[in-house]
């Protein structure tokens, strides 16, 4: 069965008018979503143990029970998208995502909070994934490519900054606040994307088979098109996800920096995912996407190696720590949006589905850094560093065996 055996004949909508920079504010503004939901809150999660009676480590399990939800949620949400349309989907999801934000503010209890956080992941998931879906209906080439840097600098913002915003929420106004605060953001978001986008793809007149779908998605794991680019992004995310799990540990017990201060480096680590992601459809316009992705994947090595090296040599000084890692960051900052761009770009009649699969295996590579890092080594520095490096090669030595095979092919 290939990806084009489910019959539809749905075609892309004329989306509203709006320039094309609103619309990619939109869809930044969908992909950050997640991150802002999860991340906002980690400041807080001692004043919120405290106001539930419970342990931080058991406010901590909401975290594992939204990336869970959100990881299984965009594989139902990308086919139904492809079916339904976006708009419905979309404003559903956001309307969910609301509820379960508010829930969150009001929960009395861990119970509460649980079920809250549960229900928000049920609504982020499809406004993540139909983030994807809706650039990929709306661009196509190097105008993709730009789409899918942006989205990877959302991503990076919204972990990076969202923890000092959520630091001054609690501050001035107490941890339920930050709650409110996403909700107020997701209905802007939705306001913004009823008023500048809008349906992007209209509805099927074909019905849903599990099956189907099923077929679908293994043709997608079988086709290279989408498999390898998907298996680095995969890759990369699980190197990323170890740094944000990881480097607060290192920077706090090992170099003995305040709270204030790693906040401060992680909303760095913003502008320097922005500076990459600006590089990166420059670098595939002039040395077309796979030289470019490897230029990436190769920078990321260097810094892992670079980094794990430092570690191992048992090295106190902050500066290298901090040079080799941010060096890792901005190799995955250029390699990342090309790699979304490459898996998505052939897909476009299935971009939903081929969206929900991409950010499902996304969250599956980061679940595995997590834990791959604490398995490693009790160290997490080291942890840490042999994550990076093992992922980084992986991902750079499975990039350039693949481009070797596309020549190969293009010369049979």
């Amino acid at each position: 069965m290939s990806i084009e055996a489910i019959p539809s004949k749905a075609s892309a909508t004329e989306p509203r008018q709006g320039t094309a920079t609103a619309r990619r504010a939109v869809i930044c503004a969908f992909a950050a979503t997640g991150g802002l939901a999860t991340n906002i809150f980690l400041p807080s999660l001692p004043a919120i143990a405290a106001d539930l009676h419970v342990s931080s480590a058991a406010v901590t399990s909401s975290i594992t029970v939204f990336l869970a939800i959100f990881a299984v949620g965009q594989l139902i949400v990308g086919p139904l998208s492809d079916r339904l349309g976006r708009q419905m989907p979309i404003l559903i999801g956001l309307c969910i995502f609301v509820l379960g934000t508010i829930w969150c503010a009001l929960a009395g209890d861990l119970l509460g909070l649980l079920i809250g956080r549960s229900i928000q992941a049920s609504g982020a998931c499809t406004v993540a994934v139909l983030s994807r879906a809706i650039a990929r209906d709306l661009f196509d080439g190097q105008a993709l490519g730009k789409v899918m840097a942006s989205i990877t600098i959302a991503t990076a913002a919204a972990p990076g900054f969202s923890p000092l915003v959520g630091s001054a929420l609690d501050h001035l106004f107490g941890w339920r606040f930050e709650f409110v605060f996403v909700a107020v953001f997701a209905i802007c978001a939705g306001a913004a994307y009823v008023a500048f986008v809008g349906e992007t793809k209209a509805a099927a007149d074909n019905s849903l088979h599990l099956f189907k779908i099923a077929g679908c998605y293994l043709d997608l794991i079988r086709d290279p098109r989408f498999a390898a680019p998907a298996r680095t992004a995969s890759l990369l995310m699980a190197g990323v996800f170890a740094v944000f799990s990881g480097a607060p540990r290192v920077l706090l017990e090992g170099f003995g920096l305040s709270p204030i201060a790693i906040g401060s480096l992680f909303a760095s680590v913003v502008f320097l995912v922005f500076g990459a992601g600006m590089l990166a459809p420059r670098l595939s316009a002039r040395f077309g996407s796979r030289l470019a992705t490897l230029a990436g994947l190769a920078l990321a090595a260097i810094g892992a190696l670079l980094l794990l090296a430092v570690v191992l040599t048992g090295s106190d000084a902050l500066l290298p720590f901090l040079a080799t890692a941010s060096l890792f960051l901005f190799g995955v900052g250029i390699a990342s949006p090309l790699s979304s761009a490459a898996a998505l770009s052939p897909f476009g009649d299935r971009a939903g589905l081929a969206a929900a699969l991409f950010g499902f295996s996304q969250m599956a590579g980061a679940a595995c850094g997590v834990s791959l890092a604490a398995i490693l080594s009790s160290d997490p520095a080291i942890g840490l560093g042999a994550v990076l490096a093992l992922t980084s090669l992986v991902a750079l030595i499975l990039h350039g065996w693949e481009g070797r095979l596309q020549q190969s092919r293009l010369q049979l």
